[in-house]
């Protein structure tokens, strides 16, 4: 069923600190007042969602970040990055960190109004297990459901992390098409789809928990990021996420208020480490030696944005190291210099293929060119649409280099790291390093966390001096509410949380 890869070796990805004693958390997400729903709203998204919504297939951010709104697991992140029971009324541990019991909550329903039972978790788990071929699955022994309100499921090696992966969608084991039946047990329920245009959602009446204030949502598609401030200022758009500072300077004084958060993912300049001229370390080094982070932030965020060596980012506390910020300072000399050594002292050339939908990357990729032409590197831009980009360079791999920020879809530092991992389905890099993936490896077998700290922090000074990509910031981000609208929260991970928004009473 699951191929044998360094994944499968890996015995569940993100092992953690031996749990010594049983975990109880009762009474978790308990639910909160309830209010009608009512009136609607529309935001603005840069792409349109993928064609197939299947939460256990879709691979775009920008996609997932709208599924959190119609699917649940057992658990999900609050705003906090905690985790709080979902689907599951509370859960215990077993004192030897194997054995996960999920009790499930009375009354949660799909949104076809039939209720959730411990069979649609077990095949929702196994179904994602299979599908994914996620590696933190791989020590998962077997999931059982001994009665219909209980889930057991048991590991073959403790993993600390795992609770996090168990934030996966649970679908109705009777769905057979769940691509195009969109059926979850979110605040919201998908109603429907025109392509490249919108999307419709609509309150769910039944949700177990607070329900959703706003009744109605249009996620209207706005592929032109030169057509988002007239969206907002003619009225057709009541939010915006992740506008430029330029943009939000556009809005001052206007029905629109501003607020800042941070995007917690790496933004890079990608590079495809199987192709010429980046399958040498010394143009892969050139480029790294070649760019001014500060001056990028400068153009493309008003200086705002933090500077990253490597592919972690601040929100993930003890695994971001910012020593290795420095590995590279800019030195165009030392830049031209490698560039000789490695037969081209007359300089090359090489495209940065960019989606055309995220104004941000565009913006940094237009900084790049300009600072790769100091060492005498010709790089030119080629933008693409969204479904182009994610089809041909991160499923195909049919690229040179990219701009693009990579997420993390749990708080877990081996939901980055595991990418770089040379056999790697996410590994659209072509990253291949023997010693990072034993230090990889050893991780994610270790249940000491000061040990697996080490390793990943191992795993990150390797993808630095490998200058396995030009690593540049975590990007800030600016977010457009009209005045009549609170509740927004930014989360530390990649989620926008619909059901969070209320209208203001003037």
């Amino acid at each position: 069923m699951k191929r044998k890869t360094l994944e499968q070796m890996v015995k569940g990805v993100l092992s953690g600190v031996l749990v010594t004693m049983a975990v109880v958390l009762g009474g978790c997400g308990d639910d909160k007042a309830e209010a009608a729903s009512t009136g609607e709203i529309t935001i603005g998204i840069p792409q349109d969602l993928e064609e197939g919504l299947d939460p256990h297939k879709v691979n775009a951010a920008g996609t997932k970040e709208i599924l959190f709104n119609i699917y649940e697991g057992l658990v999900k992140y609050d705003a906090s990055g905690d985790l709080k029971c979902a689907v599951a009324e509370d859960y215990t541990i077993s004192e030897d960190g194997l054995t996960y019991t999920f009790h499930l909550r009375d009354g949660v329903k799909f949104h076809d109004g039939s209720e959730v039972t411990a069979e649609d978790v077990v095949y929702s788990i196994n179904r994602y297990a299979d599908i994914s071929q996620a590696p933190e699955f791989y020590n998962m022994q077997e999931v059982n459901n001994p009665d219909n309100k209980t889930v057991t499921v048991t590991l073959d090696a403790p993993n600390t992390d795992f609770l996090a992966d168990l934030t996966l969608a649970i679908i109705p084991a009777s769905n057979s098409a769940p691509d195009t039946n969109v059926i979850g047990t979110g605040p919201y329920k998908f109603v429907s789809r025109s392509p490249q245009e919108s999307i419709t959602l609509e309150a769910f009446d039944d949700y177990w928990g607070e329900k959703a204030h706003i009744k109605n949502v249009t996620l209207k598609v706005i592929a032109n990021p030169d057509a988002i401030v007239m969206e907002l200022k003619g009225g057709a758009v009541d939010m915006y996420c992740r506008i430029t500072d330029t943009q939000a300077a556009e809005l001052a004084g206007s029905d629109f208020e501003i607020l800042e958060g941070t995007m917690n993912l790496v933004q890079a300049l990608y590079l495809n480490n199987n192709v010429a001229p980046f399958d040498d370390i010394r143009v892969r080094q050139a480029l790294c030696y070649a760019i001014d982070p500060q001056e990028i932030m400068n153009f493309v965020s008003g200086g705002k944005g933090t500077e990253l060596g490597s592919s972690m980012f601040p929100a993930f506390g003890k695994y971001f190291d910012e020593s290795l910020n420095h590995v590279y300072d800019q030195d165009l000399e030392k830049a031209k210099a490698l560039l000789a050594e490695a037969g081209y002292a007359d300089g090359l050339s090489f495209t940065i293929t960019v989606p055309s939908n995220y104004q941000q990357h565009v913006a940094t990729a237009e900084v790049l060119v300009e600072e790769f032409a100091k060492i005498g590197v010709n790089a030119e831009i080629e933008l693409v649409e969204w479904n182009s980009w994610l089809s041909d360079v991160y499923t195909d791999r049919h690229f040179q280099s990219t701009v693009i920020g990579v997420d993390a879809s749990t708080l877990t530092a081996g939901a980055l790291l595991q990418r770089f991992v040379s056999d790697s389905e996410k590994n659209f890099m072509n990253f291949h390093n023997g010693t990072y993936d034993a230090e990889f490896l050893a991780a994610v077998s270790t249940t000491d966390e000061a040990e697996q700290t080490a390793h990943y922090k191992e795993c990150l000074k390797i993808l630095a001096d490998e200058a396995a990509n030009v690593y540049i910031q975590d990007l800030p981000t600016f977010v457009a509410v009209r005045k009549n609208i609170g509740g927004y929260q930014f989360y530390p991970l990649y989620v926008q949380d619909l059901a969070s928004l209320y209208f203001v009473e003037e």
